[in-house]
């Protein structure tokens, strides 16, 4: 499975036990070099919430775990996205 792929096939409105399954089987299915080289995350649906949750888990991924999102969320909807991780 590559990332563009991925990408290309996510699933939007979600429950959040649903995403963080849909995660899960994503991960299995991943190879090493999507694993390494991307984040696999759930983030809120709404775009709004979603931008805000990506650009505070990119400036400390460590701090965040799968329910971090929950906060973010206002609507209890998820979809789970990949993106580049930055170089170290």
């Amino acid at each position: 499975m590559t990332a563009d792929l991925f990408l290309k096939n996510k699933i939007t409105f979600m429950k959040y036990s649903e995403a963080l399954e849909y995660k899960k089987e994503a991960l299995k299915k991943a190879d090493e070099s999507v694993i390494q080289n991307y984040h696999i995350i759930i983030t809120p649906s709404d775009t709004g919430e979603s931008a805000k949750y990506i650009e505070d888990f990119s400036k400390n991924p460590d701090d965040f775990n799968d329910s971090s999102c929950k906060k973010y969320c206002s609507n209890d909807e998820y979809e789970v996205v990949s993106f580049r991780k930055e170089p170290e």
